[in-house]
Order: structure tokens, then C-alpha cells, then sequence
């Protein structure tokens, strides 16, 4: 039986630093179901005071002391927090002083600057890369394919989608994607509009299993996601990408961002 603790995310912004500082720690803990809220934009001492008391209600009636994982700059917001009946986690506090120390600076404690419009250019590359993903998803459109930072291809179900829309939004790049056909598996060769643009490819495998129950989902007791079919796919699908020197990756057991972190260091790209 597993132990329950309740976990806090909480900042003056988006909470998502705190999300991924925090929740990261957390998974080097086993045997531990954390219970996570994320409470964003706790900006000003009023907000500060009302998390408090909630906190400290479900604390009143929780076995264990909550965590609290906190990202907040503003000093009286965060000496309110430190009020809570917590086990209290300053994200800031940890890592900003030696930070300081080291470059000879006081930091700004400017709010919202991990993922707001602090950046405008960075932002707004993101936004377009977003909106080249979107166009190009799945091989509907060839317009611009010259522009394209890397070109995923792989059958169907194997991760092209989500990954390229990860690589754009998180990182501003510019990713498209393409179908491996059953017709192009069959005569081992890439879809024709990729012709000349081989060395922007990256492909996509997974295993006959996963790749099966993936499919199921979409279509159950079809061909399409019968574990023949996919094993065959998968077979071909491999034997093309050494064929033709595709880079590629086994994706079955992979998170998105394991996938998006392989691709760019795979084809060397800049995040």
C-alpha cells in the first residue's frame, strides 16, 4: 500500500518552473502517491494569505504536513507562504544566492519571466513554429518544406504528431511530419515529397505490442491495429530507414520529451 502526500505547486506565474522543478525531485521517490495541485499566479499578499488558509485547511485534516514547492520572487508573498503549516520547498531560495554570488549581481525578482512575454521574439518564434506544425502535420501540406528544421516520418500512431508539436512549442522549432504508407513500406521507398530533403529526416519506430494496443484504440479488431500488421510495419519501416540512412528511434517506451530530447541531439539542432 502506497503512502499519500499532498504536493503544492505554487507561484507567481504560470507554475509551470515549479511543476517541472518540483515534480521532477518527486519522482525519485517510490512507493509515495503524490497528490499535486498546481496554484499559479499568487502575486500579491491578498492571494498569498487566502493559499494559506486553504493549505492549512487540508493540512487540519491530512495525516501527513503538505509540500510545497514554490517559485514566487516577491518577498512578502513568499514570507506569507512560509507561514503555511508546510513543509515549505523555495525553489528561488535554493538556487538563486549562489547564482548571485557567482556573477557578482542581485538577481531582478521580476515575475513571470520563466513563461511569460518577458521575450517577445522567443515567444513569438514559438508561436510560429506552432503554427508550421499544425500546417504541415501529417504530410497535408509540402508548402515551405525547405523551412522545415527536421521532417519526422514513421507509420501511423508512433508519436510524429505530439513530438513535433512539442519540438515547436517548447523549443521554436520548426518540425513537419510525414505517414510511412503501406504502399511506400511495400517498395521500401520515402513519400516522393520528400525528395531532396533526406537529410532533415528523422524516423520513428516502435514495438509490434505497443504499437497494436495504440491502434486499438482508434480502430479495435481491425487489421490496421491487428499485431501482425503492425509487426510487419515496423519490420519494413526499420529496414527502410537503414536503407536509406534515416536516423530513427525506437519510441514504444519513450515520454514525448525523451523523443523531442533524442531528434535534437540526434540532428544536432538548437533549442
Amino acid at each position: 500500500m502506497s503512502v499519500q502526500r499532498t504536493v503544492f505547486f505554487v507561484s507567481d506565474g504560470t507554475g509551470i518552473t515549479a511543476e517541472t522543478l518540483g515534480g521532477t525531485l518527486l519522482t525519485q521517490f517510490e512507493g509515495v502517491d503524490f497528490a499535486k495541485t498546481t496554484l499559479p499566479f499568487i502575486n500579491t499578499p491578498e492571494k498569498a494569505r487566502v493559499t494559506v488558509d486553504y493549505i492549512n485547511h487540508l493540512a487540519a485534516t491530512a495525516s501527513a504536513r503538505p509540500i510545497v514547492f514554490s517559485t514566487t520572487v516577491n518577498e512578502e508573498v513568499r514570507a506569507i507562504l512560509r507561514g503555511a503549516q508546510v513543509q515549505f520547498l523555495d525553489l528561488f531560495d535554493t538556487y538563486v544566492p549562489p547564482i548571485e554570488a557567482e556573477l557578482g549581481l542581485k538577481s531582478s525578482h521580476a515575475q513571470g519571466r520563466a513563461h511569460g512575454m518577458a521575450d517577445a521574439d522567443r515567444y513569438h518564434a514559438r508561436i510560429d513554429a506552432m503554427n508550421y506544425a499544425m500546417e504541415h502535420d501529417d504530410g497535408q501540406s509540402t508548402r515551405a518544406l525547405g523551412r522545415a528544421d527536421v521532417i519526422l516520418i514513421a507509420p501511423s500512431r508512433c508519436g510524429k504528431t505530439p513530438t513535433t508539436l512539442y519540438l515547436a512549442l517548447q523549443h521554436a522549432i520548426f518540425a513537419t511530419n510525414f505517414p510511412i504508407t503501406e504502399d511506400d513500406l511495400e517498395h521500401l521507398r520515402l513519400p516522393k515529397a520528400l525528395e531532396g530533403f533526406e537529410s532533415k529526416l528523422f524516423g520513428l519506430s516502435s514495438d509490434p505490442e505497443r504499437l497494436s494496443q495504440v491502434r486499438s484504440e482508434r480502430r479495435p479488431g481491425s487489421k490496421y491495429a491487428s499485431l501482425a500488421q503492425c509487426g510487419y510495419e515496423l519490420r519494413q519501416v526499420e529496414q527502410l530507414y537503414r536503407r536509406r540512412n534515416v536516423p530513427f528511434v525506437n519510441s514504444a517506451n519513450m515520454s514525448i520529451e525523451e523523443i523531442a530530447a533524442t531528434v535534437i541531439q540526434e540532428k544536432g539542432l538548437r533549442r
